[in-house]
């Protein structure tokens, strides 16, 4: 990012139409997970989808190339094991179990199955190697291939939609800010990467998102930020 004397106000935005379906239903954040349900599982998602809600999640990738639904690079937090999920091939994810509950941690393609008719919102989560991101992209796109369900990408990264832009228009893509976006550079990047959404920290509203795209606001864990996104017309990624 430029220094702060580059920054000013953000440059107006539009994209292509967004999709129907988008802001209907809010999402749950990782999945509707708690005690004894832990984020980022199947089980997470299929309360999510008993509860009628839309689903938003992250993804990494395995060793071998798989797309794995797993929100921390490291895996010490989410599994009790010693190094990233980078390290291993899916055979070995496949053993381990996510912390508080009785499942490995998902691929992409087995939440999909779940997914015929649940909005979902998929965070690439983008390696500073271009090379790795392109490469979980595509791995990314090729599982979204066969899916007929509503779906999107999303990520912090404008790399990542300029990839799906040019590899995968079809899908739609969301620019997800970060905290307090401000920065003109930035936000010329993320106009270049034509985003069909924004999403944003709900603690940022109102006075620093660009206007003219449908919005999703995250992590809403209050009333009081369900009533402040529903103010600014936005949806919501939340947690219970």
């Amino acid at each position: 990012m430029t220094p702060a004397r580059h920054c000013g106000q953000n440059p107006g935005l539009s994209g292509p139409a967004r999709p129907r379906w988008l802001l209907e239903r809010p999402y749950a954040h990782r999945g509707l997970h708690g005690r004894g349900v832990p984020e980022n599982s199947l089980a997470a998602f299929r309360a999510a989808i008993a509860d009628g809600y839309g689903i938003e999640c992250d993804v990494r990738l395995s060793r071998d190339g798989v797309a794995h639904v797993f929100h921390d690079r490291g895996l010490a937090r989410l599994t009790g094991a010693e190094g990233r999920i980078d390290d291993l091939d899916a055979a070995v994810l496949a053993r381990l179990r996510l912390t508080g509950g009785d499942e490995p941690p998902p691929t992409l393609a087995a939440l999909l199955a779940l997914c015929a008719e649940t909005p979902l919102l998929v965070e690439v989560k983008a390696d500073r190697d271009a090379f790795a991101s392109a490469r979980l992209c595509e791995a990314v796109a090729n599982d979204l291939a066969g899916h007929e369900g509503p779906v999107a990408v999303i990520s912090f990264d404008p790399r990542v939609l300029h990839w799906f832009a040019a590899h995968a228009p079809h899908i739609p893509r969301g620019q997800t800010l970060p905290r307090r976006h401000r920065c003109r550079a930035k936000a010329l990047a993320i106009a270049r990467a034509r985003p069909h959404f924004l999403t944003c920290d709900v603690r940022d509203l109102p006075g620093t998102i660009p206007p003219r795209l449908p919005l999703i606001c995250w992590t809403v864990r209050t009333t009081r930020q369900r009533v402040l996104a529903a103010r600014h017309g936005a949806q919501i990624i939340f947690e219970a």
